[in-house]
């Protein structure tokens, strides 16, 4: 490896669709793209608690695709272990990592209360990974770089966030050094989504990471909006509450979206929709500030803020589960991995009246993955809940491009790159897209394992 040749050590993402980190080693020197948490099997959440494998303390920067946080949910982890430098992301990034990355901390913290109040840890006392105050410590860090525009990271090395599609913010990372370019795909959103913009066409590059999610299969080509349609009225007709456990930032806000349009054509009863997720309100309001990168209109933007009732405080929350009226609950976290959503969960779970309507990837090992594969008993704080209640799997409102999309973002692509690495997927969709990258558009692709090396040499 020559001095001015790349190096990427795949720290993340390598082999699961979690924990993104990308460590980018250059002329003696490291840039991390992304940090993410592992998140599902505990043997992945696990990982979360040792120590990063590379001196944090030593990292010239660095760059973050969004606010998801599997791909930034470490921060936090990453200051405690010295990284004090900055963390260059888009603004919109910003302010929703300004969210969700407290709220982590926050749900770390009540995780570890409740398992040593009910003594369910193995560990006396229980710790959280990390506190609500560690997070907003890490926040100060972030600077905002706009999209298109090169920025030098270090000597030798520059940047650019490209547009990505999928949430609010969210980014292709291009990296340039002595005319060499690798791309981090990040999160690739949908061409078609209802609310997020496309991702920006590929400007060239040597070297691909491309995530692979949904890289074994094609969206569901049912109609999205009259399928929710169609649950929440038989739910309703039933006499029955439907609760969604939705991702606070991107998923509640395409739900509120389209739940306005049911409600306007009368194509669903009028019946009350409550957003049960603090941080899922502001995120919403936040798409206000940001409309060049949605394709919302002003007037949208207010009739999605409007299509629910705000529910912020924990008694008004806690108040939803006395609710004896046919309801829509839309409360995070999306995968039933915690947050409120919990609470409506046991609450309605066993009573076959009530539907629970998932709307995206569940990650396996997670709650949300058991429940949609048809488990009819599911553990919520320490108890057995049957689960009685209708379970529907939406899963045409992935916010993430499917096989066919990914294939034809790679093929915007105006040169042939050296290699594309598949990686931020479960071992069967990353090596179905490998094959599909090998064999359609006749790169070279490789799926990279975790902690795997690569050197990236220069042309010539």
């Amino acid at each position: 490896m020559k001095l001015n040749d790349m190096k990427i050590r795949f720290l993340g993402g390598a082999g699961t669709v979690t924990g993104s980190k990308y460590l980018v080693e250059h002329a003696g020197r490291s840039v991390l793209v992304d940090c993410g948490l592992f998140q599902g099997y505990k043997n992945l959440r696990l990982r979360n608690w040792a120590p990063l494998p590379f001196d944090a303390g030593g990292l010239a920067a660095v760059v973050l695709t969004h606010a998801h946080l599997d791909h930034s949910g470490a921060l936090p982890l990453l200051m405690r272990q010295g990284f004090r430098g900055a963390v260059h992301t888009s603004a919109a990034t910003i302010e929703l990592c300004q969210l969700l990355l407290p709220d982590s901390g926050h749900i770390q913290e009540e995780d570890a209360a409740f398992a040593n109040r009910h003594h369910r840890s193995k560990h006396e006392p229980a710790l959280p990974l990390y506190t609500a105050q560690e997070a907003r410590d890490t926040l100060p860090l972030l600077a905002a770089m706009p999209f298109d525009t090169w920025h030098d990271l270090m000597p030798g090395l520059r940047m650019q966030l490209r547009p990505a599609g999928h949430i609010l913010g969210a980014a292709s990372v291009l990296l340039e050094s002595a005319g060499c370019r690798v791309l981090f795909s990040g999160d690739i959103g949908r061409p078609d989504d209802p609310v997020m913009r496309p991702a920006a066409d590929i400007d060239g590059a040597d070297f691909i990471v491309v995530e692979s999610t949904y890289g074994d299969r094609l969206h569901d080509p049912t109609d999205v909006e009259g399928l929710i349609g169609a649950v929440i009225t038989r739910t309703v007709k039933r006499g029955g509450t439907v609760v969604v456990p939705s991702f606070a930032v991107g998923r509640a806000q395409v739900l509120l979206h389209l739940i306005h349009r049911l409600k306007a054509s009368g194509a669903i009863p009028d019946v009350p929709v409550f957003l049960d997720s603090p941080m899922a309100v502001d995120a919403t309001a936040i798409y206000r500030r940001f409309g060049s990168q949605h394709r919302l209109s002003p007037h949208d933007c207010e009739q999605m803020f409007h299509a629910a009732k705000m529910v912020r405080t924990v008694d008004d929350s806690r108040a939803l589960n006395a609710l004896r009226y046919p309801a829509v609950i839309i409360s995070a976290s999306g995968m039933a991995t915690g947050g409120r959503v919990l609470h409506h969960l046991k609450t309605r779970a066993a009573d076959a009246r009530n539907t629970i309507l998932f709307a995206g990837f569940q990650a396996p090992g997670t709650r949300g993955a058991r429940l949609v594969a048809g488990e009819r008993s599911i553990r919520i704080f320490g108890e057995d809940i049957a689960v009685n209640a209708e379970v529907v799997n939406v899963q045409g409102l992935s916010a993430h491009a499917d096989a066919a999309q990914l294939t034809a973002w790679l093929r915007t692509c105006p040169n042939v790159p050296r290699r594309v690495f598949v990686t931020h997927g479960e071992p069967g969709p990353a090596d179905a897209l490998r094959q599909c990258i090998a064999h359609e558009l006749g790169w070279p692709a490789s799926t990279p394992l975790m902690g795997d090396e690569v050197d990236l040499p220069q042309a010539g």
